[in-house]
């Protein structure tokens, strides 16, 4: 079972309080540091490929929507043949980035049955306008502010397993969710074995902030508490 937001920030102010007792921090400044850390690390070790490994780490959104868009949004003006676009209806929640981009473990057809592949908007451009481009059946996406785009594709929807920084609940019509659960019970994407050098990496943050001089504790505290 996945941490939760909330047990990762008490197991952090638990390391706080052995520095200082009547430390007053929030649980919002804390899930900051917290998820700061975890992106650093997490890009190091996608960098590294150590992170598609983690299956159990990738929260799967099985099925989003897709309408159709024209090449000027997409980004792919420099098409010269015909080419239909699709887009996600709405934007994603938010994903954690690795080393070469948003951490999508894979883009499929809702079945599973057809694979998608990561690609840029000039990439693509280019083996469009190859001649060899006819005899192409892979399928692409590429990712752009928050979206999903998809040339040549006819599907209504599609699934997409992610590395997410939110509840992705609302995007699963149709399953068991919790429109009110808060966000402490959350499930936060990290691998178990990042968390100690993420508790160090904020303890020494905060260290600094506690026992800082006593004319520059308010705007220390001030940060703390907002």
């Amino acid at each position: 079972m996945a941490t939760t937001v909330g047990e990762s920030i008490s197991r952090v102010r638990n390391l706080v309080k052995a520095v200082k007792e009547d430390a007053f921090l929030t649980d919002r400044f804390l899930y900051s540091l917290i998820i700061k850390y975890a992106k650093l690390l997490i890009k190091r070790q996608d960098n590294e490929n150590k992170i598609m490994r983690f299956q159990s780490l990738f929260e799967t959104i099985p099925c989003i929507e897709l309408v159709e868009v024209d090449k000027v949004e997409a980004c792919c003006t420099g098409i010269r043949t015909g080419c239909t676009i699709r887009r996600t209806k709405e934007k994603l929640p938010d994903v954690l980035e690795g080393a070469y981009g948003p951490l999508f473990r894979s883009i499929s057809s809702l079945d599973r049955s057809v694979e998608v592949y990561r690609t840029y908007p000039s990439i693509f451009t280019s083996i469009a306008n190859s001649t060899n481009y006819k005899y192409n059946t892979t399928k692409y996406y590429w990712y752009l502010d928050g979206y999903l785009y998809f040339p040549n594709i006819e599907w209504e929807g599609i699934l997409v397993e992610g590395l997410w920084t939110e509840n992705v609940d609302r995007f699963k019509c149709g399953e068991d969710t919790n429109p009110c659960q808060v966000r402490q019970d959350y499930a936060l994407h990290v691998p178990e074995y990042l968390f100690a050098e993420i508790e160090q990496l904020v303890l020494k943050d905060l260290v600094g902030m506690i026992q800082a001089p006593v004319e520059t504790q308010d705007d220390k505290q001030s940060q703390i508490r907002s």
